[in-house]
């Protein structure tokens, strides 16, 4: 009979320790780190598995890039990314085309074929009404797939107000999403609550959060592609705040500003240490 697998000894364990505590450990539901690919061959992919599994929790492959590969290609990946214990799914833009096209029920009886365990549902680029967004997501959950929804536009020019996205994250959640993603793009730059320079607006934050309720902001998965966007929601929300669009490159990063073992976070904790000792 095989053993476990023993869990592997960090480096620096018992000599230094991350000073956040409270970091949901894996399989978790709440501080997860959703990664984009866009397009890693399989000998790279295998390397960002062994440095980052530990430390991620889904992987999207976005846009349409999953139907540019190969079908081993793609059952390959997928393989690989699930045996590592990581959610795996297609981007909400192809999904979109399959909508478009009147063939989601066929985009997802091939995407649980070829093993993906969630799907991504989004009106991004086209015009999907609320209708159609609740028989999405319910064809989605029926199939057994973990559903992950989108809110926000991606050019400029068709943003919607916050007060409206509020309302589409409240109805994906109540249709039977698992998760929201708050829109930011690869660029986090003029989309929903990102300005023009990647600068997140506290109004349309804070208006979120005082719209939501505490396990409901377990739910929301913010876009953050950009350090400074991360280190804000670490910030504002704590550890366990979801981020999504995060680089492959950026993992360990990520990581390290919620433990509190980058600079902007150890300050943080620094300065509470200080209050308490004070106090």
């Amino acid at each position: 009979m095989s053993l476990p697998p023993t869990p592997r000894r960090r480096a620096w364990s018992g000599v230094v320790e991350p000073p956040v505590a409270g970091r949901a450990q894996k399989p978790r539901e709440i501080g997860l780190t959703m990664v984009i690919d866009k397009g890693m061959g399989i000998n790279r992919l295998q390397e960002f598995v062994g440095m980052c599994a530990d430390y991620v929790d889904m992987v999207k492959f976005t846009f349409g890039t999953s139907a540019l590969y190969s079908e081993s290609t793609l059952t390959g990946k997928i393989q690989m990314l699930s045996e590592s214990g990581l959610r795996v799914f297609p981007g909400g833009t192809f999904a979109e085309l399959a909508l478009m096209q009147g063939k989601f029920g066929q985009y997802l009886s091939y995407a649980r074929r070829v093993g993906f365990d969630a799907v991504e549902i989004s009106d991004g680029s086209i015009d999907l009404a609320a209708g159609e967004r609740r028989e999405a997501i319910a064809a989605a959950v029926d199939m057994g797939f973990e559903v992950i929804t989108e809110v926000g536009k991606k050019h400029p020019q068709d943003t919607i107000p916050t007060s409206q996205l509020i309302e589409l994250m409240l109805a994906d959640l109540r249709a039977g999403a698992d998760y929201v993603v708050v829109e930011a793009r690869e660029s986090g730059r003029k989309v929903t609550i990102f300005d023009a320079q990647g600068n997140i607006s506290s109004e349309g934050l804070n208006q979120i959060l005082d719209s939501t309720s505490e396990k409901q902001q377990d739910r929301i998965i913010w876009e953050a592609p950009q350090s400074a966007q991360q280190k804000q929601f670490i910030l504002t929300m704590g550890p366990n705040v979801n981020l999504g669009n995060v680089a492959p490159g950026e993992v360990l990063s990520v990581e390290a500003l919620r433990l509190g073992m980058r600079g902007d976070t150890l300050r943080r904790y620094c300065q509470r240490q200080k209050r308490r000792a004070e106090g």
